[in-house]
């Protein structure tokens, strides 16, 4: 018995489905959606950003909400992945988004200290 292989143009049909509070389109149309990432196990990576990087973070989360709710009801899908990207406080929302998440650790450059 083999398992049901979702694609991306059903992924691409439930995100049309979510549409951005602020703006009253769906993200779909604003081409908020970057990266749709299907794995043959049936895990998903959804990949977005937002029109500003202050986006009201209510918003942000509203939006990473409803892409991993209505993805996840997917025949065949077994675990969805929402990732913001862009956005001031994208870890926070990120983890909010997906249980369990740790974001990968900051990339940051050194700044050593003078030595006096």
């Amino acid at each position: 018995m083999g398992r049901t292989l979702v694609t991306v143009e059903a992924v691409e049909k439930e995100l049309e489905k979510v549409v951005d509070p602020e703006i009253g389109l769906p993200i779909t149309e604003m081409h908020l959606v970057d990266e749709i990432n299907i794995q043959d196990n049936g895990d998903i990576f959804i990949k977005y950003h937002l029109t500003a990087p202050f986006c009201p973070p209510i918003f942000a989360e509203d939006i990473g909400m409803n892409i991993r709710t209505l993805t996840s009801k997917l025949e065949g899908v077994k675990n969805v992945t929402v990732i913001l990207h862009g956005h001031a406080l994208a870890n926070e929302i990120n983890q909010r988004v997906n249980p369990g998440y740790t974001p990968p650790p900051a990339q940051t450059a050194s700044l050593a200290q003078p030595k006096v």
